[in-house]
């Protein structure tokens, strides 16, 4: 049945991917709704908030705010608040409300810009779309606004585009992928996770980038056509992913975002398996698409996929593993914290 869920809760929508990407970068960043969306970003989408803090607001809309566009009241709270704080830019982020009355950003930003004398990144998200949606337009917008000027380039420095809490499931990625590079001679920067907004002002200086999740791919070509910065795509981290068993001759499907989805696939068929496809619930850029790799829209699609008794290796977030009860293969949990993160709730 089309939308129903027995298992899987909401899967975390693009507002929160927004904000995952701009989280560490010492901005302030305010979500364009009446409190719900900020509770579920702070509550269940974002892993860091538990541990680090980010100038994350709600515009505290009201009823006639939003019916009348009142958006000189939103400016005057954001520049109050940026006369409290020490911050470099401001971001004004999308719900559905802006989205259902109109929400003229390119504007909102000018007007917010003059008055607060910051940077200002809009985000036209509308609470409707998944995370990595947000996260697409988030990086885009970021490197847009900041990344403006041409460097020299530097030799062995590699720029990390797309690693966030969300698609990676791992809160020490950026750390774990800087020191892969430093062993082989290379300094890595990791946009958003340990690696600020200054790294983000000196991207044309990176020797090359390296895509670690769709959402980052238009930004990567962006960079390539503004600065002839080239790019690879791919996620060097799961060697140590897999456990250590005799894959020859297995057949393996992997549920999770494309890239790193697509990077086990390549480890596992160097390990022997025979036959490899990968689904995701999420975006699948066609050119890292493979012809059978499937596109997930309902629980359906995947359980009566795995229900195929060829497989004999599953590979997704332990959220899924109830959804197969008949399967008696080897299922190999790997997290993707946009699935299984969000325990519940909606704007």
């Amino acid at each position: 049945m089309k939308g129903l869920r027995k298992y899987l809760t909401p899967f975390a929508p693009d507002q929160s991917g927004a904000v995952s990407v701009l989280y560490e970068l010492g901005g302030i960043l305010v979500i364009c709704d009446a409190g719900g969306c900020v509770g579920n970003v702070c509550g269940f989408d974002e892993p860091r908030w538990f541990s680090r803090k980010s100038a994350i607001f709600s515009a505290g809309l009201r009823d006639m705010d939003a019916i009348l566009g009142r958006d000189d009241r939103l400016v005057a709270k954001l520049t109050s608040a940026v006369e409290k704080l020490d911050v470099s830019f401001a971001a004004i982020i999308g719900t559905p409300v802006p989205a259902v009355i109109g929400t003229d950003y390119k504007a909102l930003g000018r007007m917010t810009e003059k008055k607060t004398g910051l940077p200002v990144l809009t985000i036209d998200t509308n609470g409707m779309d998944l995370y990595d949606r947000g996260q697409e337009k988030a990086w885009l917008a970021l490197f847009k606004k900041f990344a403006v000027d041409e460097m020299p380039v530097e030799k062995g420095r590699v720029g990390i585009i797309g690693a966030t809490p969300q698609d990676l499931s791992d809160l020490s990625a950026g750390d774990r992928l800087r020191q892969i590079f430093a062993a082989d001679g290379k300094k890595a920067v990791c946009y958003g996770m340990g690696d600020g907004l200054d790294a983000v002002k000196q991207a044309a200086s990176a020797e090359y980038n390296l895509v670690v999740s769709p959402s980052a791919l238009e930004t990567a070509k962006y960079l390539q056509k503004q600065f002839g910065t080239p790019y690879v795509v791919g996620y060097p981290l799961v060697k140590t992913m897999l456990p250590e068993a005799d894959y020859t001759g297995k057949k393996v499907l992997i549920v999770h975002q494309q890239v790193m989805a697509n990077a086990l696939r390549e480890e596992l068929k160097m390990r022997g398996a025979s036959e490899v496809k990968v689904c995701s619930w999420f975006d699948m850029k066609p050119e890292l698409r493979e012809e059978d790799d499937v596109y997930l829209k309902e629980e359906d699609d995947f359980t009566e996929l795995a229900a195929d008794s060829k497989w004999d290796v599953v590979i997704a977030d332990d959220c899924m593993k109830s959804m197969l009860p008949k399967f008696d293969g080897q299922f190999i949990g790997i997290r993707h914290f946009a699935v299984s993160g969000k325990l519940g709730g909606a704007c």
